[in-house]
């Protein structure tokens, strides 16, 4: 098996190690294209209006001054025309990928840039807590769980099966590895508060600047106040969460009822 990982926490990120090990248990020959720098929550953005330098820092190892799905276009338009991957990894996020955030998240836009290439892909995230955040590893759920999931994945699950592919976002919980109750498939949770606000900040210079604030810290709030089944409240409650995922963003169970307002036009 051949597999390409990315990132978007950039590629001296200690995540992307997690990955690599993953990728070792499987026994595959493993390609690294990973942007140079973070570019955490640049989504599924792509350097259209300007260029990309790229570095090899090791045979198979790549750093790109670009975002995830930069990544995998200069991998599968350069670097690896000698054959595609199998199979494509983006990760393992320092920080979970669920509800909103994977609207957000550069690491699920790698995974999706590989999709929409015909590519197995999955997103892997890991979920950070008073568990396993100050750890001598905190990726260890990630490294013990993550061969299991990704091997069931790239045999039997649904891939290519529409025009625009299934590809998986996996999150493991903010455990230690031996306290991971399980794996569940998930869907997509909806926090009952706005992930993001924004803090004004004056600069000596008189000139007005913004921080990004995540997350509001009331209680019901977050992850604990997803609906059971989602992947934030299973991740939050110890599980590994796999939820399936496509690039296409139509609300097809809206269609029905748009067609019968626009008959009216």
């Amino acid at each position: 098996m051949r597999i390409l990982i990315t990132n978007d926490d950039g590629i001296n990120a200690p995540g992307l190690r997690a990955a690599e090990d993953i990728a070792a248990a499987l026994g595959a020959e493993t390609w690294v294209v990973a942007p140079a720098l973070e570019q955490s929550a640049v989504s599924h953005a792509v350097s259209y209006v300007r260029p990309m330098r790229l570095e090899q820092l090791a045979p198979q190892r790549f750093a790109v001054e670009g975002s995830p799905a930069d990544c995998i276009m200069v991998a599968l338009g350069d670097l690896m025309t000698d054959g595609p991957p199998d199979l494509v990894l983006s990760g393992v996020n320092r920080g979970h990928n669920v509800a909103e955030d994977t609207v957000y998240s550069g690491t699920v836009g790698g995974a999706m840039e590989a999709a929409m290439r015909g590519l197995r892909a999955m997103a892997l995230s890991q979920y950070m807590g008073p568990e396993n955040r100050k750890a001598d590893d905190p990726f260890a759920a990630a490294r013990a769980k993550g061969p299991g999931i990704v091997r069931a994945l790239a045999a039997r699950a649904r891939w290519r099966d529409a025009a625009y592919g299934v590809f998986y976002n996996i999150n493991f919980p903010p455990v230690a590895a031996e306290a991971v109750k399980g794996v569940k498939a998930t869907v997509q949770g909806c926090r009952p508060d706005p992930s993001f606000g924004v803090a004004p900040h004056r600069a000596p210079n008189g000139r007005q600047y913004y921080w990004l604030t995540h997350g509001s810290g009331r209680p019901g709030t977050g992850n604990a106040g997803t609906a059971p089944g989602t992947d934030a409240r299973e991740a939050y409650e110890g599980f590994a969460t796999v939820t399936p995922l496509r690039a296409d963003l139509t609300a097809h169970d809206a269609l029905e009822q748009l067609a019968e307002v626009l008959d009216a036009v």
